[in-house]
């Protein structure tokens, strides 16, 4: 749940409605100067992998499904846990990500950019020297802690489980002319890389949790951020974008 105290207003937003909008963003991005998703390298259905892609971003968070039926209230308001008190259940969290990658058995690419993007969550906070490529919107103004409450063994393991089911997805996708070329770097790359961007798009929108440029973060669509290595062409190509708030909570 994201969670949003504005005055004597609290706005509460599902993950999977979060999720959503950041699948709506991914639908319509793309203009003449940046790629939209399934176009940053030649293959030949660019239809079906860009539709495969706008579902994985759509779906990102779809292991809350079963804890945002059923929340878990905070003891501060009685009103639902946000996120960053859910988050210092450490296994749990690792457990809604199983979920989610278990939802969609014939989405292997789906599966493969929703496990990166929980990859890249855990290896900013636990991993010696992640790829500052796909630092998370989230972590745009500085890193994140090293590691999670609990000990650093657990999101280290998750990892590695992450890797083992990255293997047998792309096993799969290799296996079919239709899909083999999805996996190549100019694909996957900006595509996991795309998730991370519309997801942090959204949570501007959805919550505050992406720290304004300066000044307090509002968020709700208030605030003045940047989204780095973003790609434009191809990944080769990655630019900064600056996001700017035009009013009535519209960047």
């Amino acid at each position: 749940m994201l969670k949003t105290q504005r005055g004597e207003h609290v706005w509460l937003v599902t993950q999977p409605d979060h999720g959503q909008i950041a699948g709506y963003l991914a639908a319509h991005w793309g203009n003449d100067q940046f790629r939209s998703a399934g176009n940053y390298a030649k293959v030949a259905d660019s239809g079906r992998l860009r539709s495969e892609t706008v579902f994985a971003i759509a779906e990102h968070d779809n292991g809350w499904w079963e804890w945002e039926a059923t929340p878990d209230l905070s003891d501060r308001d009685s009103l639902p846990m946000g996120l960053g008190e859910v988050l210092k259940f450490q296994q749990a969290g690792m457990d809604r990500w199983r979920n989610g990658l278990r939802r969609f058995p014939r989405n292997p690419y789906a599966n493969l950019l929703i496990s990166h993007h929980a990859y890249w969550l855990y290896a900013a906070r636990a991993l010696p020297d992640p790829d500052p490529a796909f630092t998370h919107p989230l972590f745009w103004k500085g890193s994140p802690e090293k590691i999670y409450p609990g000990s650093r063994e657990e999101p280290l393991n998750f990892i590695a489980e992450l890797e083992r089911l990255q293997s047998e997805w792309t096993e799969t996708l290799c296996a079919d002319p239709a899909t083999i070329d999805w996996v190549a770097p100019d694909h996957l790359l900006p595509h996991a890389r795309l998730l991370q961007l519309c997801d942090g798009m959204s949570l501007a929108l959805c919550s505050a949790l992406i720290p304004a440029k300066s000044g307090e973060t509002k968020g709700l669509g208030e605030d003045e951020f940047e989204l780095h290595d973003v790609p434009r062409s191809s990944w080769n190509d990655r630019v900064t974008l600056r996001i700017m708030p035009r009013g009535n909570r519209v960047t």
